[in-house]
């Protein structure tokens, strides 16, 4: 059975996409077999076949090469949105056991699974059910993507305690920055550093979208 990661980052629009390309990477220079899932994402366009493509999903298959997107992306909606909102316009429920039955074949295909969160650790997937939720049910290790900015060590801070509250293992973190020039930068670096009791496995420069 592949080991397995489940990525998720201090808020939305953090990089967590752009991180998860550069551990792919960074594994399949080691060797490694590594795919991708995106259980739910938002924000889809709809491609000349009719079919509708996330831009996150269309980059982790760029970099993996994985062809069958309804087993990496099992649930996929248009509009923008919260995926509790999206969900419930589009009249579906996303189902956990459905996310954990798809993760389980991909591992079954790799060394490597990386699923990467939509939003933050606590966005909504549907009344009362969490990002977090997700991660329990597939019982995986985090990695968490810090986008360093102004605030961000506090928004890190809370979410690795959240992390740790809900039982699941905090196997590391990234620092991605999202802004051309921070201020402090190397001093709140070795702020978390000093905070946050697991390794930094990435430390990614500014890359402008």
């Amino acid at each position: 059975m592949a080991q397995g990661f489940f990525i998720t980052g201090t808020d939305t629009e953090i990089g967590k996409t752009h991180s998860a390309v550069a551990l792919i990477r960074h594994w399949q220079a080691q060797g490694q077999r590594v795919v991708a899932m995106k259980p739910v994402a938002s924000g889809c366009e709809i491609l000349p076949d009719g079919s509708w493509l996330n831009d996150d999903v269309a980059r982790l298959v760029a970099a993996t090469g994985q062809q069958d997107l309804d087993l990496m992306n099992p649930y996929r909606f248009l509009p923008p949105v919260s995926p509790h909102i999206a969900a419930r316009e589009a009249g579906v429920e996303i189902v956990l056991d459905t996310i954990v039955s798809h993760y389980q074949q991909l591992a079954a295909q790799a060394d490597t699974v990386l699923v990467e969160a939509a939003g933050g650790w606590l966005a909504p997937l549907a009344e009362g059910v969490y990002m977090e939720d997700m991660a329990r049910a597939l019982q995986l290790p985090v990695i968490l993507v810090v986008g360093m900015r102004l605030g961000c060590i506090n928004h890190a801070l809370l979410t690795v305690r959240a992390i740790q509250a809900s039982g699941l293992q905090l196997a590391g973190w990234v620092a991605n920055r999202v802004v051309p020039q921070q201020l402090a930068y190397a001093d709140n670096l070795a702020t978390l550093q000093a905070a946050i009791a697991a390794p930094l496995l990435l430390e990614l420069p500014y890359a402008p979208a």
